[in-house]
């Protein structure tokens, strides 16, 4: 069924296990770790790759590499052949596992991680990894299979991830009392164009908002917590979610309800890819277990 494959030499999971870590790290020095004698190792495995399947795996992007587009699919298939095998060295996953979660910068600091750190779902071996991932990278990366879950905003994302969601909260215009001297002149302020504002590009992407178009923010930045604290300093106003409300508020703010063509409420849902659960069946009992902390994290309750 396989004489073809292995009828001559090239391939081995070593060489396979190179292609991988240079594809999830962007280059083969910080795949090495800047260890020159690794470097030539993982160059000269991957070029008996190329050679074995007679087609270009990497190539030259300005200093550095990148994956072709036959590369990326030989390293997502390996990750997924890899990961399996790893997973039956561990007795199918008894412990030893980590679970990296992706999810806006945030979403990580406001909502994630207070629920993992106060979690009573502690396991021996079971451990959690999260970054801060832009939703573009989260969908990408769980394909690829280098994040085990993802947060996201999105209401769908491409096949075959999946999606459960977890709750929303309501998004507000917040504008110091200083550049307005009502909340009807900040709300007609800001439809004609003359309210500065912050706008967090990175979790709210300009190109999804028609406003955004009309009106230029005096700040982009990249998250909710960038728009936070321009607020604060009262020379801004800004969109954000409920969790993010700033302190004393009628003090020191109005609350208007978000423009046209913002949509009032923030919807968060748990993305993974199913193979990810072909792969570890225990890995369900944890997106469960993510789905409930995550969703009780959101709700107003869990947050006073």
């Amino acid at each position: 069924m396989f004489s073809r494959l292995f009828s001559q030499s090239g391939l081995s999971l070593e060489r396979l296990r190179a292609l991988v870590e240079v594809g999830a790290r962007g280059s083969i020095a910080r795949a090495a770790e800047n260890d020159p004698a690794r470097q030539s190792l993982y160059s000269r495995q991957i070029k008996e790759l190329e050679d074995f399947f007679q087609t270009g795996l990497v190539e030259r992007q300005g200093r550095g590499i990148r994956l072709t587009a036959a590369g990326r699919e030989l390293a997502r298939i390996s990750r997924f052949f890899l990961l399996g095998l790893s997973n039956f060295q561990r007795g199918r996953l008894a412990g030893g596992q980590t679970y990296r979660i992706g999810a806006s910068a945030t979403f990580l600091a406001a909502i994630l991680v207070p629920a993992l750190a106060h979690t009573r779902r502690a396991q021996a071996g079971i451990h959690f990894a999260v970054e801060p991932v832009a939703e573009e990278d989260i969908e990408r990366r769980l394909h690829d299979l280098t994040l085990d879950f993802g947060v996201v905003s999105r209401s769908e994302l491409s096949r075959p991830l999946q999606l459960s969601p977890l709750g929303s909260v309501p998004l507000n215009l917040w504008v110091p009392r200083g550049l307005a001297k009502s909340a009807g002149a900040a709300a007609a302020a800001f439809t004609s164009g003359r309210l500065p504002f912050a706008w967090p590009a990175a979790e709210l992407p300009p190109a999804r908002f028609e406003l955004l178009q009309r009106q230029e923010p005096l700040l982009e930045c990249a998250t909710f917590l960038n728009a936070r604290q321009a607020l604060a300093r009262g020379g801004l106003a800004a969109v954000l979610p409920d969790f993010l409300a700033p302190p004393e508020e009628a003090k020191h703010y109005f609350r208007l309800p978000p423009p046209a063509g913002i949509p009032d409420r923030l919807t968060f849902r748990l993305a993974w890819n199913p193979r990810l659960l072909r792969l570890n069946p225990h890995s369900v009992r944890q997106r469960d277990h993510f789905i409930q902390v995550l969703s009780r994290g959101l709700s107003p309750e869990e947050r006073s």
